[in-house]
């Protein structure tokens, strides 16, 4: 049988969630769980638990909150555990040196990317909105850089055509979960290879905010397709039309040559919707209004008419 580490688990999202469900399941001794402090969420602002906290508390994990994991507190707290890993998942907060330090062995990141491609925040979305054809998950050895430290193992996921954001993060969770249980079993079996990353290859993967949802027109029909899809779920695509705030969930390009202006609505069948753009037409498939349901495009047209010639923005 493998050797069952002691691990420290780190993880906020639910991105984290199988990871700490697949430590559970293979037998590993969880001593800590460590989350970020319950927050306001959703339209009514109710405090919820994490999606980690709410796990760790349904598997019997020991589960902490700290404020701040800066403090000499916290990492008297860590060392008094003598783990043999800490792992981070999504946690959502930069461990300080001494912290990252602290285990036997050292602190293991999942992260949803072939590093050194798209370190940072939100690799998932920017994968999708820059038409990759192909993602990831790697495991890899902490160290004070941003997503800069040794790969352990790497695992390929295709990017589908009708991928969103939303869609592969969730294969990519299931994905990073047994990219975890293999680098804990390589470890084991002292297989382990840890491989720098060649940092002059890295490209980088902002944090969203929910105005970087915005859709600019001016943009090829290509890129907005795929940028659509790359912000569904959040921060989701939008535009105005006048003051009017509509989402847009699903898009098709079109390749056409166009002499309107960038967002302006186009003339097509009545049960259409076709933008101009900086390259080619976008048709937008489903949509919302401000205070609608999601909806097909031919159904929101009958209650909606938007005539050609109207300008998005």
């Amino acid at each position: 049988m493998a050797k069952r580490y002691k691990i420290i688990f780190m993880g906020t999202p639910q991105f984290s969630v199988p990871g700490l469900q697949a430590l559970h399941q293979n037998g590993y001794e969880i001593a800590l769980v460590v989350t970020q402090p319950d927050r306001p969420r959703g339209r009514g602002r109710r405090v919820t638990f994490s999606a980690v906290k709410q796990t760790a508390l349904d598997l019997g994990c020991p589960v902490i909150q700290p404020t701040s994991i800066k403090t000499p507190d916290f990492a008297d707290q860590v060392q008094s555990l003598d783990a043999d890993f800490q792992v981070v998942i999504a946690y959502g907060k930069i461990l300080p040196e001494n912290v990252l330090a602290l285990p036997r062995f050292g602190t293991i990141n999942i992260h949803a990317s072939l590093l050194p491609k798209l370190r940072g925040a939100a690799p998932i979305q920017w994968a999708v909105i820059n038409g990759e054809a192909e993602t990831g998950v790697c495991s890899m050895l902490m160290d004070k850089g941003m997503d800069t430290g040794d790969v352990l193992l790497t695992a390929k996921e295709p990017i589908r055509p009708d991928d969103t954001a939303g869609t592969l993060h969730d294969r990519l969770a299931a994905k990073g979960a047994a990219v975890l249980i293999d680098t804990l079993k390589a470890y084991a079996d002292n297989t382990i290879h840890p491989t720098p990353q060649d940092h002059s290859l890295a490209t980088y993967a902002p944090l969203l905010t929910k105005t970087d949802g915005r859709i600019k027109w001016s943009k090829p029909a290509e890129a907005l397709e795929s940028f659509i899809r790359g912000v569904t779920p959040w921060p989701g695509a939008y535009c105005f039309w006048g003051d009017k705030r509509l989402k847009i969930y699903k898009s098709a390009p079109l390749a056409a040559q166009i002499t309107s202006p960038p967002g302006t609505v186009l003339r097509g069948f009545p049960d259409e919707l076709r933008v101009a753009t900086g390259a080619g037409a976008l048709s937008i498939l489903e949509i919302q209004g401000d205070s609608g349901k999601r909806l097909v495009i031919k159904d929101f047209l009958r209650g909606h008419a938007i005539e050609p010639g109207t300008v998005f923005n």
